[in-house]
């Protein structure tokens, strides 16, 4: 027997699955209490680790994500803890997007010979 009736999911796009994102983070904060900021700063400490083989390119990354949240460059390598509400805010809406973004990346990627 088929099931009718409306889909239970749908396609989203980047920009609209970015979007719900940052709304499920603002309704998290609002109704827990938890802005993940403590995530996020377990991130950034990880990602600035020097005794990781992949530092270079993990420090690429950082700065790929702090500049889509237009930060500025002195701002790229300030403490977890410096961060301003706002830059925090922008933090999070940058990597959401990424997040996003990343969705849609082909599933079996191969690297050419």
């Amino acid at each position: 027997m088929a099931i009718e009736g409306v889909a239970a999911t749908v396609p989203l796009s980047a920009g609209e699955r970015a979007a719900g994102l940052n709304q499920l983070a603002a309704l998290r904060a609002r109704h827990w209490g938890d802005s993940g900021w403590d995530e996020v700063a377990r991130f950034l400490n990880e990602m600035r680790d020097r005794r990781d083989p992949g530092y270079h390119d993990n420090c690429r990354a950082l700065a790929a994500i702090f500049y889509f949240a237009k930060l500025p460059t002195a701002r790229h390598s300030a403490a977890p803890d410096a961060f301003t509400r706002q830059e925090q805010r922008a933090l999070i809406a940058a990597m959401n997007h990424f997040r996003a973004v990343v969705s849609l990346f082909p599933r079996r990627l191969t690297l050419p010979n």
